[in-house]
Order: structure tokens, then sequence, then C-alpha cells
């Protein structure tokens, strides 16, 4: 077998790369024969400058002179899709540790680190920063929560977003979403945001709790905030995208009230929920209601598998007993669209994490149990984004669509998951990617 360190990525603008082993989870209409256990087929892939012109299966297009690699069964993926991130608070735990690891820690110590240091200097560095990452790792589109909890920091942060958009705009889609405490929606602010987050071209947000407080026993007008923020964004013609239960308190309900307030207010838009932890600690009837409920509204869900389990269950020397993830296997069962995303990076949420998507889906494997038989897992981290987000063709290898791939020395799933794939190749619009990781010291400063 050749050995994968000497693979060279023809610098023609037309070749072919053969052999390539690929889940059929990410070939929408593309071929589909000779299926192996994991669920992925053998084809032949043309390159065409920066599309992919032809999907054949493996050994049955005619000799060409065109230049060509052989893969010999190894894995080639699109690039991945990341599409619940926190860009302006990564890389700050450095600077401002969470003290004991709990969720009330992290907004302690990212408000303490807000109020000193978030400059846009200082917030476009550290975005910059975890874009270069996540391009070397194999990412083709970002959304990005952005902490907005007031006007001056949310004027500052949304323009250095639309900054990195324009900058990274042939490598990365990137897009953003503002993060504010529901209880904001109370006031004139929460229309203020709103009209700011339309001129941005982004997609509304809130989280599901009060300012300065944790996901728990709901608030009082929990109702009328949700109803607000459909309305707002229906006025606007804006998505909805809301950090829902984040907790492991049984109390922490509001997955239900988001699914029973757009089946309410009939909302067209597409809404999203995030995390959902304290859904899996509640009574196996409430579960299911909910769920349904769910299904019934179109509710997409997005899971955060590394950073949950980091940070819920946390209580002093205790270990933790739960997973602090949402119950994945029974949302997928009932054809909720279920996302794999990364979540936070180097900040008082998550002490750890590279913008890697590749590293989070092997993550989530282990943690969700998305294995005997993998299936159709890894559309997680691929379509089913791409889909809520509205990514074009990102996260999928079809006919025209962009040549944007990662190759894998691994001829199985099993053998994905069980290294860390640092020599994969990537691959943007037909040509090798040679950008190097960014190195920590850039991140020095203030």
């Amino acid at each position: 077998m050749t050995p994968f360190k000497t693979l060279q990525i023809p610098k023609a603008q037309r070749y072919w790369i053969r052999q390539a082993r690929v889940p059929i989870c990410f070939l929408p209409g593309g071929p589909k024969t000779v299926l192996d256990p994991d669920g992925t087929t053998l084809v032949d892939i043309l390159v065409d400058n920066h599309l992919i012109a032809a999907i054949e299966p493996a050994g049955t297009t005619a000799p060409t002179d065109l230049p060509a690699i052989d893969l010999e069964s190894r894995h080639v993926w699109p690039t991945l899709i990341d599409m619940h991130a926190h860009l302006d608070k990564g890389h700050i735990v450095t600077r401002s540790e969470n003290p004991d690891g709990s969720f009330a820690g992290a907004l302690q110590s990212t408000a303490d680190d807000r109020a000193r240091h978030w400059t846009a200097e200082d917030t476009k560095r550290r975005m910059e920063f975890g874009l270069r990452c996540a391009y070397v790792h194999g990412v083709a589109a970002i959304r990005t929560h952005l902490d907005s909890p007031e006007p001056g920091l949310a004027r500052r942060s949304w323009a250095v977003f639309r900054e990195a958009r324009a900058e990274w705009a042939d490598r990365i889609l990137v897009q953003a979403v503002a993060l504010v405490p529901i209880d904001a929606f109370r006031t004139p602010y929460g229309e203020e945001l709103a009209d700011l987050v339309a001129d941005s071209g982004g997609i509304l947000g809130g989280v599901t709790r009060a300012a300065g407080g944790v996901h728990g026993e709901l608030l009082d007008d929990i109702d009328p905030l949700i109803d607000t923020i459909l309305r707002l964004a229906s006025e606007r013609g804006l998505d909805v995208d809301l950090h829902v239960d984040e907790s492991g308190d049984p109390a922490a309900t509001a997955l239900a009230h988001v699914a029973a307030a757009v089946l309410r207010n009939r909302f067209k838009g597409r809404v999203v929920c995030g995390h959902c932890c304290s859904l899996a600690v509640q009574p196996e009837e409430k579960i299911s209601r909910t769920l349904d409920l769910c299904a019934e509204a179109g509710i997409a869900v997005v899971t955060l598998p590394t950073v949950n389990l980091y940070l819920q269950d946390r209580c002093g020397e205790r270990t933790p007993r739960w997973r602090g993830v949402a119950p994945v296997h029974e949302m997928r069962r009932r054809g909720i669209p279920v996302a794999i995303a990364g979540d936070n990076c180097r900040d008082p949420f998550h002490a750890y994490g590279d913008h890697d998507m590749v590293d989070t889906f092997r993550q989530a494997v282990r943690i969700l149990h998305l294995d005997h038989p993998f299936g159709d897992a890894p559309v997680m981290a691929g379509p089913v984004p791409q889909a809520i987000i509205r990514a074009g063709q990102l996260g999928t290898i079809a006919k025209g669509g962009p040549a944007r791939l990662i190759l894998f020395n691994a001829r199985t799933l099993n053998e994905l998951i069980c290294r860390p794939q640092s020599d994969r190749l990537v691959i943007d619009r037909g040509r090798r990617v040679f950008a190097e990781l960014p190195d920590y010291g850039e991140l020095d400063g203030d």
C-alpha cells in the first residue's frame, strides 16, 4: 500500500481521486454501490478546478491521460460544518480561567474578561485565530454566537464579525447569532438588537435564562418572551437559534415551551435549539412528549457533546454522574434534525478544543454511542448542519459542488476514529491547503 505521507495532490486543474472510500450520507444523488458495514462506498472523483465534475463507482471510468491519485480505499470526506461556536470568547482561558469549572463560574469569568479585554482589536485577533485553526483542520462553515448583552459591546462585536465574514468569504462561510439572556426581550433593547442582527445578515438568538442566572426553574414570563423573539424575527425575516436548558436541573424545561411557541405563532423561519441537556434527566414520558412536540414544530437541535461533558455535573470533588448531553438517539428516531458542533474553545466554558470538527465527531461517537453500527452518524457533521444553516452544497460531495475535501489515512471508520488524523490532507477548491495551525504566541497581548 502506498504510504499516505507520500501522496501528492496534483497541481493540474483537472485530476482524478481514485478508489476513495466515502460514507454514502455525504453523497447526495451519488453512486451508492459496494456498501460496506460502515455504510461507505468506493468512488472515483473528478476534480475540475474548484468544482467536482464527476463521481463514479470506483474502477468504472475509462482510462484517461488526466493526472490521478489512488487512495487505495482510504476515506474521503467533505470539509465539515461547525454550526455552533463562540469565536468571540475563544482562547481566553489562559487569562481568565474558570475557578471551579462550573457553569456559574464560566459566566462570571467571561463577564470579567469582557469588561477588561474585549476591544475590537482583541476580539478580531481571537476570532481570526479560531478561523485559521478551523480552516487548517478542514471546516467549511462556522456559525458563531456573539455575546450581545448591551448595545456598545453588540455593535463592536457585530462589526468585527462583518469584517471577518467578508475577509473569509472565499474560504469559510461565517454566520453569526445574537447571544443575550432572554429577559433582554422585556426591554426596548430586544428590538434594537433584532435590527442590528437584521442589518448584519445574522440570526436572532438568545439563551433561555435570565441575565446572570443559570438554566433551571423557568422565568414566569418565558412564553411571552419567546413569543417576542419569534415576532421580532418574523418581522425581519430572520431565523432563530437559541441556547436551551443547558443544565442537569429537571426544572429546566424551556425546550417544550420553544416548540409550543413555534406552533402557536406559526413561525415560518428555522428554529434551532442548542444543548437541551436537562431533557436527559427528565422522566421518560416527559421526554417523549417534548420530543413529539419538537418534531411537530420542526425544531432542529444541535448537540455539543464535548463541552457539555466537560461542564455539566461538576460538583467539587464528586465524580460526575452523567454525560451532560441531550437524548440524541430519541430525537433522530423521530426525524428531528440533529447536528454535532464544537461549541466553546479554550474559554471558561470549555478549557480545551481547537475548532476541529473531525476531533469533535470522533469524541461524539464515544460520548453519544454513535456506533455498533456507525450507520449515518457522519451526516451530523455535514449534510444535517448544512441544511439547518442553509449552507448550499458545503458538507457534501456532489457533482457540481465545491471541491472541498478531507483525505484521511484510514480505510474504515474504526481506523478514522481511533487516531487523531493529524496527517489528514485538506483540499480547498481543488487545491491542497498548505496553511499551518497558528502559534499560540500570536494571542499574547493584554
